[in-house]
């Protein structure tokens, strides 16, 4: 059955001020505040009818864009323009046309490439969204069915690959586990007050660029993790703070014979994006390639990057769906087609409570990824209201649950999340965001409160 067309007759934009509990640090920034997106797009259906959809999505600063020359509040603007590009480049396409085909259709023009990717990757989940309520079907049926129209046009590495049996054989895990990431300002002695309350045991650590720190650190929060988790996994982020391959190796090398470092090095299982953007596909890993998978993550800025990065000697890409949903499918299609140790690793530590961290989670476990990074949770505030977060505890009960204060938040006592309340019609969603409480995304900024 073909896939049904659409329009999109409306988008607005909105955002929130989001001041985090603790300031978190990643490559060079330390950010305590952040605004978070809200996209609704109203869609009609070609002979179903319309309804509104709609998505989250957290406007961190310097890391879609880390050019030097961009303040802060200049990459959230960035990222406010590239919302408002797509927003007009999608509502001038009055076609009828699949879910997809619409997002194929639109070619985002802001700089950089990263930051350009994210407007319409909003637009792109909240018309899903709208899609999928109006046809009644929940997201993992909904994409197992193809009900987008996903095609091979803008991967041509996949023309000849039957994307819809690809799709129909997904099958969405129940859960999916918490991996916690340890940001720059963490401490072992926090690490070790966290697991004494939580059930973890996948981990992501971040990385400094500076070898000798980076070594140090590593080696007070290894003997953490190996007295605490017994048979615990890790992964290492640097966030583009090593220069080149070589810097890299000497971490590696440190890591590797350093004895006190030999349960982190057997928990290991990839590095994600330690060379800077601009550099990281400019010429092939070499041997360093053969010694732990590498993925990328701020160098997925397009649907061909993936295929560029495994030239170089990478192994695998981050799902993120604030890079775009549509382009982690593909990518997990990719996997599929390219075999082992090829893989697709589901990252994103800024996911919201509501629609984002909902959304998010409900890809991953459709990808079949085990694991997330995930631990937004502890540094947002939660809802925006305590009557929206009563709603989306009320909409998803076994996703959330009331801490003593009243507050509503992740259930994450147990190191994972359940999917089972991410089914109903929709993307993952049966509550709405406290609209009225939101800003209007304007053509100036707005800044964190």
């Amino acid at each position: 059955m073909p896939a049904p067309r659409l329009r999109i007759r409306a988008i607005e934009l909105y955002e929130r001020p989001v001041r985090f509990v603790k300031p978190f640090r990643f490559g060079a920034v330390t950010v305590e505040a952040a605004p978070q997106s809200f996209v609704r797009a109203q869609v009609s259906v070609e002979g179903r009818g319309e309804a509104w959809g709609a998505t989250a999505e957290m406007m961190m600063p310097k890391w879609f864009d880390k050019r030097p020359d961009q303040s802060p509040a200049d990459t959230v603007e960035g990222l406010r323009r590239s919302l408002r590009s797509a927003r007009d480049g999608y509502l001038a396409d009055d076609r009828l046309d699949t879910a997809f085909g619409h997002a194929a259709a639109f070619t985002p023009t802001e700089v950089p490439k990263l930051a350009a990717a994210y407007g319409p990757a909003q637009i792109d989940k909240a018309v899903l969204d709208g899609l999928l309520r109006v046809l009644g079907a929940n997201v993992f049926d909904g994409l197992r069915a193809n009900l987008v129209g996903l095609d091979a046009r803008l991967t041509p590495d996949l023309a000849g690959v039957d994307l819809d049996a690809f799709l129909a054989g997904l099958e969405p895990l129940p859960v999916v586990e918490l991996r916690h990431t340890v940001g720059l300002l963490d401490s072992p002695e926090s690490l070790r007050a966290l697991l004494a309350r939580s059930s973890l045991r996948w981990f992501k650590i971040k990385l400094g660029g500076d070898v000798a720190a980076d070594i140090d650190r590593l080696t007070g929060i290894a003997a953490v993790l190996d007295a605490a988790v017994p048979g615990y996994r890790a992964t290492l982020d640097g966030n583009e703070q090593y220069a080149d391959a070589d810097h890299v190796a000497e971490l590696l090398e440190r890591l590797e014979h350093g004895p006190a470092l030999a349960g982190l090095r057997r928990a290991l299982v990839h590095i994600e994006q330690p060379i800077t953007r601009d550099a990281a596909l400019a010429r092939p890993l070499g041997a360093l390639a053969e010694r732990v998978p590498f993925i990328i993550d701020e160098s997925d800025d397009d649907y061909d990057a993936f295929p560029r990065a495994r030239a170089m000697g990478y192994r695998g890409v981050s799902s993120k769906a604030c890079k775009g949903l549509y382009k982690a499918i593909l990518n997990r299609a990719r996997c599929t087609v390219w075999g082992a140790p090829h893989t697709l690793s589901a990252e994103d530590l800024t996911c919201q409570a509501g629609l984002s961290v909902q959304q998010d989670t409900a890809l991953v476990a459709l990808l079949g990824l085990s694991h997330a990074e995930r631990n937004g949770h502890q540094y947002g505030g939660g809802f925006g209201t305590a009557a929206e977060g009563d709603a989306f505890l009320a909409a998803h009960p076994g996703f959330y649950i009331r801490d003593p204060d009243g507050s509503v938040r992740l259930a994450t006592e147990n190191g994972r999340l359940s999917t089972a309340p991410l089914s109903a019609p929709g993307f993952a969603r049966a509550a709405e965001p406290a609209w009225d409480s939101l800003l209007p995304i304007h053509s100036t900024p707005v800044q964190p409160a």
